[in-house]
């Protein structure tokens, strides 16, 4: 289907369905899980009820206890859950209206969200080849009745919630926490071997770790393949609201995220078209105003990581070679635990494997020998900044990429087929860069410690 396609059938779907409609929540404890329901509905005709499990290693009778004392902070934190779950169901229509008719939501509320999904689906319309206005490509209305207010918040400031997705980054964080002492607890969302790798090797057991099962409702993946609209969605922000809830639920305080300051950097450069734009700093700033504001002041959303770019991140992983073997960051292979050795994201992790532990060693656990594969150069464009626009991909940014390529250049007599290509263009970086950390950050003192100790 071509963009001038879709946008027919953009403007299409929206007559024929003028109002998405979040209908409300349900939130059920049974066997030693939360279970969340949510109900949204496009028209009168389709409904989706899409259902999440989450395990905290807590008994029925625990969790039973945690609604009843802290009822309507939970319900508050599940409603808002409901909100960003909506957007990948949204989409599919893009229906002019969004009704909300599980909680109440005040207009500064709703502009909140309006703003995220409009930058947060950047991606979306641009892939799609639609052009909307930030104003009025959607109005959001609230008829719900339930009014949920700020509540009080309180728990221990030495301990941590980090999310663990398999990849690089979030071993770092997770092991300088664990290297220092903190009590932290990890959460994995849909867990595969290489989260539950990383839990091992990190001397964690999955019994320890909160899970969350999540899953798309059937109906929106059968309406995909009738031809409604598909594509990226912010899912971090997503994740943002989950990780309050895991929070809550074990009476923990800070949340550490791995976001780097390599994410800030835009897809499309000159725009604000960014496929990783809800694990920007801007994003993370205006999530914590958010939810301070209207869910809870007692609870610490950050990144851990955010001082730090996909150079620097890279440099650290390098020395914590226990997790080699285990990490993954290829969406492509992520069912077969494998790195599929012929995307952008195993690309980029070659590159930057390949500047602190040397090509050789990064042929072997990417398993392809990358920057020796011809069919690679357009990708390979993309990442060094020759092309238009980058991957969409969590890649990093154009700088680190070439910083890396200088330091395989200079550790390398023999460069591989694309870098000795392209050597002449390269741009000259200092792989010890004066200032490797980056200011824009929430990162508690004795966190930064953390990192420049790390560093040297």
């Amino acid at each position: 289907m071509t963009k001038k396609d879709n946008v027919q059938l953009f403007n299409k779907l929206r007559q024929s369905y003028p109002v998405f409609t979040y209908e409300r929540f349900i939130i059920l404890v049974e066997d030693n899980q939360l279970k969340l329901q949510f109900i949204f509905s496009l028209g009168n005709d389709i409904q989706f009820s899409p259902r999440i499990q989450i395990s905290t290693g807590q008994s029925t009778e625990a969790l039973n206890h945690l609604l009843n004392t802290n009822s309507v902070l939970i319900r508050n934190i599940v409603f808002h859950i409901g909100l960003i779950e909506l957007v990948s169901y949204w989409k599919s229509a893009c229906s002019p209206r969004i009704e909300i008719k599980a909680g109440h939501l005040s207009p500064d509320q709703a502009e909140w969200f309006k703003e995220l999904f409009y930058n947060g689906l950047g991606e979306f319309f641009y892939t799609n080849g639609i052009q909307v206005d930030a104003s009025t490509f959607v109005t959001i209305q609230s008829s719900g009745k339930e009014t949920f207010n700020p509540s009080d918040y309180h728990a221990s400031d030495n301990s941590f919630v980090v999310p663990i997705g398999g990849g690089k980054d979030s071993a770092v964080s997770l092991q300088l926490l664990l290297n220092h002492n903190y009590k932290v607890v990890p959460l994995i969302m849909n867990p595969r071997q290489a989260t539950l790798d990383t839990l091992r090797v990190a001397g964690l057991s999955e019994a320890s770790a909160i899970i969350i099962n999540r899953s798309i409702d059937p109906l929106l993946l059968k309406l995909n393949e009738q031809g409604f609209l598909n594509g990226h969605t912010p899912f971090s922000a997503m994740l943002a609201f989950y990780t309050l809830l895991a929070a809550t639920l074990k009476g923990f305080k800070n949340i550490a995220l791995s976001n780097e300051s390599s994410a800030n950097e835009p897809t499309i450069p000159g725009t604000n078209i960014n496929h990783q734009y809800s694990k920007t700093f801007e994003f993370e700033a205006s999530f914590r105003h958010y939810y301070s504001r209207y869910i809870t002041a007692g609870l610490n959303y950050f990144s851990f990581l955010r001082p730090l770019n996909e150079y620097r991140i890279m440099q650290i992983f390098s020395g914590f070679t226990q997790y080699h073997k285990v990490f993954r960051s290829c969406n492509v292979g992520s069912k077969t635990d494998s790195w599929c050795g012929s995307c952008s994201k195993c690309l980029f992790t070659h590159i930057m494997l390949s500047a602190f532990v040397g090509v050789k060693q990064a042929d072997e656990l990417i398993g392809a020998s990358m920057l020796n594969d011809i069919r690679m150069q357009a990708v390979f464009e993309e990442l060094t900044g020759q092309a238009i626009h980058k991957p969409f991909e969590c890649v990093g940014t154009i700088d680190d990429v070439n910083n890396a390529l200088n330091l395989i250049r200079q550790n390398h007599d023999n460069l591989p087929l694309l870098l000795n290509n392209y050597s002449r263009q390269l741009p000259l970086f200092r792989a010890d860069m004066e200032h490797p950390l980056n200011d824009e950050h929430y990162v508690p003192n004795e966190l930064i410690e953390i990192l420049k100790q790390a560093l040297r």
